[in-house]
């Protein structure tokens, strides 16, 4: 039998580095395009080169960070192709965890759903209340454990592993238009409501448009 083990110094570096760098491209601290040089990575984050080196691997492998062909790094671009792009996956990886995730889901589902929309509701009263990078990111995270719930039935993990890879992708898109005022939250919790209701029903192709819009209106499409 094998047994895992635990996390060691290096791991534990890795993830706070992998945080801090993935925060400040989310923010647009480190912009679309900029070169990522170790040095000037470890000047303000700290780390060793190894840990750094692994930090930069993988925000690679979930597509914010790209490696150049000088072997070097620099952060992903942020166009309107890459953001229409995103939408494009973001909508039939999610629509398909939706569909069979109403087809498999039981009352632990649902309950697991309301409760994420009810996280949402209570984070976005928050956010509006008091903007600042904290609660823009909580307000983030509700968001995204919700697209986690909505899709948690459909039984692919492989599935679900790319949901969460393209919408942390569309982390800086969104956190963009937070800060620019462009988030209808009243519209917001009148499609959640009404998305909430047709799961509950089991309304299917209800469902889907709704989670269309939802998506379309979380990128500002």
């Amino acid at each position: 039998m094998l047994f895992g083990g635990r996390k060691s110094e290096d791991d534990t570096v890795v993830e706070m580095l992998a945080s801090a760098i993935r925060r400040d491209i989310s923010f647009g601290v480190l912009r679309p395009d900029q070169k990522l040089k170790l040095t000037d990575l470890r000047q303000s984050y700290g780390g060793s080169n190894h840990s750094m080196r692994e930090t930069l691997r993988i925000l690679t492998s979930e597509g914010v960070v790209e490696a150049t062909n000088q072997r070097g790094f620099r952060v992903t671009s942020a166009t309107e192709d890459d953001l229409r792009d995103i939408l494009l996956v973001r909508l039939e990886v999610e629509k398909l965890g939706l569909k069979r995730s109403l087809e498999q889901g039981d009352v632990a589902w649902e309950s697991l759903v309301v409760a994420a929309l009810h996280a949402v509701s209570r984070a976005d009263a928050i956010v509006q209340e008091s903007p600042d990078d904290v609660t823009a990111l909580e307000w983030d995270e509700a968001c995204r454990d919700l697209c986690m719930a909505l899709i948690s039935a459909s039984g692919s993990p492989r599935l679900t592993d790319m949901a969460a890879q393209f919408y942390g992708q569309s982390r800086r898109f969104r956190l963009a238009l937070l800060r620019e005022g462009r988030i209808d939250f009243a519209a917001r919790a009148t499609r959640r409501a009404l998305l909430q209701e047709a799961i509950i029903a089991r309304e299917e192709t209800r469902a889907m448009s709704l989670l269309e819009d939802e998506i379309g209106a979380d990128l500002g499409a």
